[in-house]
């Protein structure tokens, strides 16, 4: 796939260096010349140097080429001047790093659906850590409403032993709550089925409504 990074922020060269690694045709642009230059040279990514607000670099970088946009700069004005660029030069596929809320009616109202809220994400993580301990990691979904999240059996769980359809029929587990996919001890990963079994020390990622967390949590990790 043609990726188009705007914006070589820490997170924009870790995001280009995954993705290229995986086999993605990455382009970054950023307007600062010392850091392309290291990403071409030390991280061996296609790097240019320009101001993305500015539709000829953008057109430099073969923006009409790329199948997926992804503005991460610094300013969501500027995340907003590359998007509406790229959704001009026929992107279908575009992506913004929100800084602040108050941009995202401002987004909407453009078109740009896939809006990435570094505030949201950490809310999710570390609100819902601090809550429950059993969790490591976690994401607020929609409009924040739901939740993912993972937690690892422990061992002398009552749940351990029981298979997905058991643990869903527990009184107190949460009708709405969902087995999204369980990661075994050993590495290997499996999606849920109703006779999936569940064992100490396997990893279960769930979805469930935020006022809910609480109860799954409990029925995943209760001793009695």
């Amino acid at each position: 796939m043609r990726i188009l990074i705007v914006g070589a922020g820490r997170a924009g060269l870790e995001v280009a260096t995954h993705l290229t690694r995986i086999g993605h045709q990455v382009t970054i642009v950023d307007n600062d010349e010392g850091v392309t230059r290291r990403a071409s040279e030390q991280l061996g990514l296609v790097a240019l140097s320009g101001d993305a607000t500015i539709a000829a670099v953008l057109e430099e970088a073969d923006i009409s080429q790329s199948e997926v946009v992804v503005a991460m700069l610094r300013r969501d004005a500027d995340n907003l001047a590359v998007a509406l660029l790229a959704r001009a030069a026929g992107v279908e596929r575009v992506m913004v790093r929100m800084r602040d809320n108050a941009y995202r009616p401002v987004y909407a109202a453009a078109g740009i659906d896939r809006v990435l809220s570094e505030t949201d994400l950490i809310t999710g993580s570390v609100a819902t850590a601090i809550e429950h301990d059993a969790i490591r990691h976690a994401m607020l979904l929609g409009d924040g409403s739901a939740i993912a999240f993972e937690l690892t059996i422990p061992a002398g769980s009552a749940a351990a032993g029981k298979t997905v359809m058991e643990l869903a029929a527990l009184p107190g587990f949460p009708a709405t709550c969902v087995f999204a996919a369980l990661y075994q001890a050993d590495g290997r990963v499996e999606a849920p089925r109703g006779a999936t079994v569940v064992h100490v020390g396997t990893t279960v990622l769930l979805v469930t409504r935020s006022n809910e967390v609480a109860q799954a949590v409990q029925t995943l990790t209760d001793t009695r």
